[in-house]
């Protein structure tokens, strides 16, 4: 009903709690410390200063060793939760909060009775090495897992404790702990102190990539903002970001998008085929996530098997471990 004896803008300047503030007089708007927070977000962005800003144009053009042009790194992230807390993935998601979540705990753990395994058939076929995420409790949980890892010459990473929870918003003294504690753990399993690390979740604090050059790690998969590997700046030792590639990851295209195998192989390769072309003008870098409770279901894996085989193709592919990217970046930029 209009209001008798008002018209439209004075009706709608006194109803502000129908209608959006953009109707009022700029006094009114914008007032005491609501006025001084606009004025500075108007004024003020706030950047991570963790890297430099520059364009892949205006850089110096460089190969990877060999005379190659793309690096390809594969992520496998062998994760375990816990049981009795709602977490991760999610195949039903109506029953995701229930404790215990039979349908998508037992879900999640075919990755790794199964799927980890018909993954690392298609490696061994291609011989291709995998960078291997790993949740530090793997180590405990299934040592044989980890032994059969280390067999293969893969690499092993670091992703926190569990994938029950991550990094968000903890206390500087707890996130240390939490990785020593996993650096340690996949240390003393594998024979080797891990040079790398992905979040779990990708999740970071401000602290985070501090603590991480403070205990000797080389890269970090988290950021994701260049087709190649670049310097993060910390308060001590040296830290590059070697990218992931979320944009395929199959947990996005697959489990949140509901991509088909033929969807997402021709992601992978569309992928692919770009980064390549890309690469003729300076070396360009591909990470390939995968979660084997994903893309190591029986109908899934000959899509990656496709995809790896359509790579072989091409003359100018590296296919190389994280800390092998990471090591030859700094070789090349020093």
């Amino acid at each position: 009903m209009r209001s008798k004896g008002l018209n439209r803008r004075d009706f709608l300047g006194r109803s502000s709690g129908l209608v959006g503030a953009a109707v009022l007089p700029e006094a009114s708007r914008f007032q005491g410390p609501f006025r001084a927070r606009v004025q500075e977000r108007s004024t003020t962005i706030r950047r991570p200063e963790r890297y430099e800003d520059t364009f892949i144009f205006d850089r110096k053009p460089f190969t990877w060793p060999g005379g190659k042009t793309l690096a390809i790194w594969i992520i496998p992230n062998v994760e375990v939760w816990q049981f009795d807390s709602p977490a991760g993935a999610a195949i039903s998601p109506n029953t995701n909060n229930r404790v215990p979540d039979v349908i998508n705990y037992s879900w999640r753990d075919y990755g790794i009775r199964v799927g980890l395994w018909r993954i690392a058939e298609v490696l061994d076929a291609a011989g291709v090495r995998a960078t291997v995420a790993l949740n530090a409790k793997v180590c405990d949980v299934f040592p044989k897992a980890v032994e059969e890892m280390k067999r293969r010459g893969w690499e092993f990473m670091g992703h926190g404790i569990t994938n029950s929870w991550n990094l968000e918003n903890i206390p500087l003294g707890e996130e240390r702990e939490v990785i020593q504690s996993t650096l340690r753990t996949i240390e003393q399993a594998t024979g080797k102190r891990p040079r790398g690390w992905l979040g779990p979740g990708l999740t970071e604090t401000f602290n985070t990539l501090d603590l991480l050059a403070e205990e000797g790690v080389m890269y970090v998969g988290d950021w994701n903002s260049d087709d190649q590997p670049f310097p993060m700046k910390v308060k001590k030792g040296k830290l590059f970001a070697v990218p992931y590639g979320m944009d395929i990851n199959d947990m996005s295209l697959i489990n949140r998008l509901g991509y088909t195998g033929e969807q997402y192989l021709q992601a992978l390769t569309d992928q692919f085929d770009t980064l390549y072309a890309d690469s003729q003008k300076t070396a360009r870098i591909m990470g390939i996530p995968l979660h084997p409770f994903l893309t190591g279901q029986p109908w899934r894996t000959p899509y990656l098997k496709k995809a790896i085989a359509h790579f072989h193709k091409h003359d100018r592919v590296w296919f190389a471990t994280g800390s092998e990217i990471a090591e030859a970046y700094q070789q090349i930029q020093s």
